[in-house]
């Protein structure tokens, strides 16, 4: 029954900004002064004047993501509508750091062995933590 909860509440997550301003009682409006708040202490970005957009370019558009977290706590996130990017022009190669699912097993089986514990962390806005050259 857990799986089919998650499922409905999953559903439930406002889809625009619209949505989740409508009626606020949940808190989402929080969720997203955090993620503005993790983006300004991470220095992700600066402010510019439209003018000083170089000619024949233009802004990428931001939209918010919106969803609830198992725990039932809310996350926003503030992303870049990667569909109006150019590559070659807006961005040259995309990386996300992951583990295979064989390297997370060999780690289990080491720990195991050696009789070590394991531990996991869920780093608050970790995709802001790294440095991108112009």
């Amino acid at each position: 029954s857990t799986p089919a909860l998650l499922a409905s509440a999953a559903c439930n997550d406002p889809k625009t900004r619209k949505q989740a301003l409508r009626d606020d009682r949940e808190g989402w409006t929080a969720a997203e002064r955090a993620e503005i708040s993790n983006h300004a202490n991470n220095g992700s970005w600066e402010m510019i004047d439209r003018s000083s957009v170089p000619a024949g370019r233009a802004l990428v558009r931001l939209i918010w993501v919106y969803k609830r977290k198992r725990s039932g706590s809310l996350k926003a996130r503030l992303c870049v509508q990667g569909c109006a990017q150019i590559p070659g022009v807006d961005f040259e190669q995309t990386f996300c750091a992951t583990m295979r699912a064989t390297s997370l097993r060999t780690l289990a089986a080491l720990a195991a062995k050696r009789g070590l514990q394991m531990r996991r962390w869920d780093f608050v806005a970790a995709y802001l933590q790294g440095d991108l050259e112009a």
